[in-house]
């Protein structure tokens, strides 16, 4: 009886000096001032070292002392401690990077005239009508440049006219001088004026082109088959290249056939994002999962951001719009049959990474401390690269309470 008593004293003794063990962890982390923030800091993981090797060592004296007991008096043998557990399967593990990114059309572009612009005479399609390249889209208002192709045409027919006639003075004197009639100097001189005509001819004749191609100009297509997403101009409106540019002033064409999700990379991905990368692209709108490639990788870093881009193409579907917000999952590792536990029953000490898991001791089930060498973590589990295996059985609820061969017991 005596024995008994000893080692009950003994065993709450250690549980009181664990106890002020760690209320003195508790105030130490509590204390000091801003002037003596780093001494204290240093002091701290100095008396966080010191309480784990201690703890350390009560843990042994504990399990000791709870033996001695179990042997001096049987029927008094430790509570079991009541924990959950679950079994190791073996599964396929996947890492990825995700990024929040943009729907884009590789198919979108804004209508725009070819010259300097004019105003607005009419406008030929409506917002949501499909259209194919090269379908007039708008006319703008080309009267100057009509009365400029009628002055070049007025222009050529003139020189025509001088031309003929220059021509048929030419032939005149070249019959003369045949019949030794009259002097070269005229044949000279009228094919001299021939040849002058024809160039002047030559020369209004490209001013019609222009002319015309000025007037042609007033006539604005489609650069692109699609459908008309937005129409921001009206009848009567100036319309030129850099209102155009404008997104709230123009005419823009989406082709919805040939979307992409871009989404920009923090640089210290730069090693693990490559073309050709699988992805998955999450779209909240859509409630679904579009599986996809990395096609397209930036070059360089943009010096604000601190990252490059990345693009996979997307497939034509009706709930995918551009500018929609979405989530690139990058498959940047993946591991075939692989050991995986939740993250948070991982633990560390002094020597690494540990577990707890529950094994047969004699008639009674113990917590065991494992040792583990952990892989990438995703969501809420970790790969184990080592130190477990398919079958055990993993402490996943009173891990934290529990220390090695303590006896436990699921409850069932």
């Amino acid at each position: 009886m005596q024995t008994q008593n000893k080692t009950n004293m003994m065993y709450n003794a250690f549980k009181s000096m664990t106890a002020a063990a760690a209320i003195a962890l508790l105030l130490a982390s509590c204390g000091g001032s801003a002037k003596e923030k780093k001494g204290d800091i240093n002091d701290l993981k100095a008396k966080i070292e010191k309480l784990k090797k201690e703890k350390k060592k009560l843990d042994t004296d504990i399990k000791k002392l709870e033996d001695d007991l179990a042997k001096a008096d049987p029927k008094s043998a430790q509570v079991m401690k009541l924990v959950s557990v679950d079994t190791i399967r073996i599964q396929d593990f996947s890492h990825y990077i995700e990024l929040q990114g943009k729907i884009d059309a590789e198919g979108m572009a804004y209508v725009a005239p070819k010259g300097q612009g004019g105003l607005v005479k009419a406008i030929y399609v409506k917002s949501g009508q499909k259209v194919g390249r090269g379908q007039l889209i708008l006319k703008l208002d080309d009267a100057m440049a009509r009365q400029g192709v009628v002055a070049a045409q007025q222009q050529t027919g003139q020189l025509k006219a001088r031309l003929a006639q220059a021509q048929t003075v030419l032939e005149r004197y070249e019959n003369l001088w045949k019949q030794n009639i009259g002097a070269e100097i005229q044949v000279i001189n009228a094919r001299a004026d021939v040849e002058a005509l024809a160039a002047q001819l030559r020369a209004a004749q490209a001013q019609v082109a222009m002319a015309q191609e000025q007037a042609n100009m007033s006539n604005v297509y489609a650069e692109i088959s699609g459908v008309v997403d937005e129409i921001n101009v009206k009848v009567g409106e100036f319309f030129s290249p850099q209102s155009a540019a404008n997104p709230n002033m123009g005419i823009r064409i989406v082709n919805n056939s040939n979307l992409k999700i871009v989404t920009n990379v923090p640089e210290n991905y730069i090693s693990r994002v490559k073309k050709g990368d699988k992805v998955e692209v999450l779209v909240p709108e859509s409630n679904g999962i579009f599986p996809s490639i990395i096609n397209v990788v930036g070059v360089s870093i943009d010096p604000v951001t601190r990252s490059f881009t990345a693009e996979a193409k997307l497939p034509s579907n009706p709930l995918l719009k551009p500018n929609q917000t979405a989530t690139m999952k990058i498959l940047d590792y993946e591991a075939k049959a692989a050991v995986t536990v939740p993250v948070n029953v991982v633990q560390s000490d002094e020597k690494g990474k540990y577990v707890y898991v529950m094994e047969k001791s004699g008639d009674k089930m113990v917590a065991r401390k494992k040792t583990v060498i952990v892989g990438e973590a995703y969501k809420a589990v970790i790969e184990v690269k080592s130190g477990l295996s398919g079958g055990d059985v993993i402490i996943t609820e009173g891990y934290q309470t529990v220390y090695d061969g303590q006896g436990i017991t699921t409850g069932k």
